[in-house]
């Protein structure tokens, strides 16, 4: 159990990173869906939740031919910082964002739809700009999606198989994660050691979904 440290600790790191970059990237796409009256916003939003129905393996494979280094990003990449990414953390980070961000532009957003207009408007009326609204009027109200996103996002990136694969690969110490060296000793036919992971796993998980679930009760009894 010891040699899974390594990749114990890089998933976390991994899903708190992707965690953090969700949490920015999420909330301007979530408002933005909850408050446009465009008639094609929907599209939008279902462009957002691909990733729930793609296969992990589809869409991790079109990430590494746009990120590859014959792509016009990874091009550009090589061109201004000497690297790709391709097999490195950044790689895994954008990947995991890209596949875990559904789970969190969802409830965030299902959050400040629940607000209404009328806290808004009500903002508006003490002269608060629309920035000042948004952060001391929306986001605080939104803290039970904020909450449910976070933990959703962290949960699935903790889980991710099929992206970090075909992005990662299985680099010890660099891209190795959880669910890969679980990969790695069923392959190997190392039983018991597979066995020790996936009871980590579903442990976690379970212990995700509780939390959230206890979270949730109570921001909603706070809110109440």
């Amino acid at each position: 159990m010891t040699e899974a440290w390594g990749p114990i600790l890089l998933t976390l790191k991994l899903a708190s990173t992707t965690t953090v970059v969700l949490l920015i990237v999420s909330t301007p796409i979530a408002w933005w869906l909850a408050r446009s009256q465009r008639w094609w916003k929907e599209g939008v939003a279902a462009l957002v939740s691909l990733p729930l129905v793609l296969p992990p393996t589809v869409l991790g494979f079109y990430l590494l031919l746009a990120m590859g280094p014959r792509s016009p990003i990874g091009q550009l990449v090589e061109n201004l910082f000497g690297t790709t990414l391709p097999f490195t953390f950044t790689g895994l980070v954008i990947g995991s964002v890209i596949y875990s961000l559904p789970f969190v532009v969802q409830p965030v957003r299902n959050a400040f739809e629940a607000i209404g207009d009328r806290p808004m408007e009500v903002a508006s009326t003490l002269r608060a700009s629309p920035l000042d609204a948004f952060f001391t009027v929306a986001v605080p109200l939104a803290r039970p999606g904020f909450v449910a996103g976070a933990v959703l996002g962290f949960a699935h990136t903790v889980g991710e198989f099929g992206v970090v694969l075909m992005i990662g690969g299985n680099i010890p110490g660099k891209t190795k994660v959880l669910s890969t060296a679980m990969y790695d000793h069923v392959e190997a036919m190392e039983w018991t050691q597979a066995h020790q992971l996936a009871a980590l796993m579903l442990v976690f998980s379970f212990a995700v979904v509780l939390t959230m679930m206890v979270l949730q009760r109570r921001l909603n009894r706070l809110a109440a």
